[in-house]
């Protein structure tokens, strides 16, 4: 396939905004500090530009990164291609190994997907408006057991992956010490089967920070009733966050 004319723009603007002066650096180092220490593993699961990866090694921990778009990954590549703190994965996770479709939007790559359902409920909500997803792409797929299996138990894994959060999860078997999990308004039932299969796995204490707050909400560890009536009464307006949990 050749390469999607305006994704180097894209990737250029998305570098800007994540990785930018403007970019608040200091908030999210304080954020996931309560999460990682120095010498831990930390999976970075739909890394894009590498924001969090950066993050993650300023904190002293080691990364593997996985992104499965072609621009994404080359910026990924020069940032962090020759540090030996950072395992660069080309693929995508899944429930399941193998191969996924992602539904590739080129002006804007930080919302391609490989969820269709995540696509259908953007198409003309508030907030969405103008997004196109205009190509597909076939990847490679791993699951979290995968990883875990070749690189070892993570201390945290961040999973940000529009909409196909829900089907990352359905790819472990074992409770993981904490993660998050980002969610959308648009698609609050992927979030709650994100809880679902948590509390399956084990007791979790739940958090959330909204947009790109850096901050969390509740300041404590809330069960997953609690996250769950959260997240489904949020406005519409509130658009997304991630979900913080940590193993109890």
């Amino acid at each position: 396939m050749t390469r999607p004319t305006g994704t180097a723009a894209a990737v250029g603007r998305s570098l800007r905004i994540y990785r930018g002066p403007a970019a608040p650096t200091a908030a999210m180092d304080a954020l996931y500090r309560r999460f990682v220490r120095p010498g831990d593993l930390v999976f970075d699961v739909g890394a894009h530009v590498g924001d969090r990866v950066a993050a993650f090694r300023r904190l002293g921990a080691r990364v593997v990164a996985l992104e499965p778009q072609p621009g994404p990954a080359r910026a990924l590549r020069l940032l962090h291609g020759c540090d030996p703190g950072v395992t660069l994965v080309a693929a995508a996770a899944s429930d399941r190994e193998g191969e996924v479709v992602l539904h590739l939007n080129r002006a804007n790559p930080t919302v391609s997907s490989a969820s269709a359902g995540f696509i259908a409920a953007a198409c003309g909500a508030p907030g969405w408006e103008g997004q196109v997803w205009d190509d597909r792409l076939t990847v490679p797929a791993t699951t979290l057991d995968r990883l875990v299996a070749a690189h070892g138990r993570p201390a945290f894994a961040k999973i940000d992956v529009e909409g196909f959060e829900d089907r990352v999860l359905a790819g472990l078997s074992a409770p993981l010490p904490a993660l998050s999990f980002e969610f959308t308004t648009i698609a609050r039932d992927v979030a709650l089967r994100c809880l679902d299969r948590l509390a399956a796995l084990g007791p979790y204490g739940f958090d959330v920070a909204l947009g790109e707050s850096q901050t969390l909400s509740f300041g404590r560890f809330v069960g997953r009733e609690e996250m769950a009536a959260c997240v489904t009464g949020l406005p519409q307006a509130a658009n997304s966050g991630d979900v913080y949990a940590v193993a109890l």
